[in-house]
């Protein structure tokens, strides 16, 4: 059986995520983005634009996804989490997942109107892995 540490490692050893939300007219859209910059339990947090279609989408509906995948020589693997996304203003947060670097994105710095974090809370999930499934509840794992 998956565990929550399980979980955390898998995740912080990817370099992408793929992130979903649901469109106005109930379609899922996926992107990809930087991995969460902090993960603290069945929460984690990405820095995004406030003006994304993506920011806009959570909004209106906080239903959403996350998934990650490592494709090997001979093994594929791949875990999926369902749950909530906020989108935060927070100036606390926003300054704890800041990095240097993201002046590239955000020319104010972490005060720019454009920059907020996007923060995912896990209810459950799918892990694939060597040909088998399985399914699970956050609540349930070790």
């Amino acid at each position: 059986m998956i565990t929550k540490e399980y979980i955390h490692e898998f995740i912080g050893k990817q370099k992408t995520a793929m992130i979903a939300s649901v469109d106005e007219e109930g379609f899922p859209n996926v992107k990809a983005m930087f991995t969460p910059r902090k993960a603290e339990g069945n929460a984690f947090y990405f820095s995004t634009n406030t003006s994304s279609m993506r920011t806009q989408q959570y909004m209106k509906n906080p239903k959403a996804s996350i998934y990650f995948y490592k494709k090997g020589r001979f093994v594929y693997e791949g875990i999926m989490l369902t749950g909530m996304m906020e989108v935060l203003q927070d100036e606390e947060i926003k300054k704890e997942i800041w990095r240097p670097g993201d002046t590239i994105y955000y020319k104010e710095g972490v005060n720019d109107p454009d920059y907020c974090v996007l923060k995912f809370t896990a209810f459950g999930g799918r892990r694939y892995c060597d040909l088998a499934t399985e399914s699970f509840t956050w609540d349930e794992l070790g």
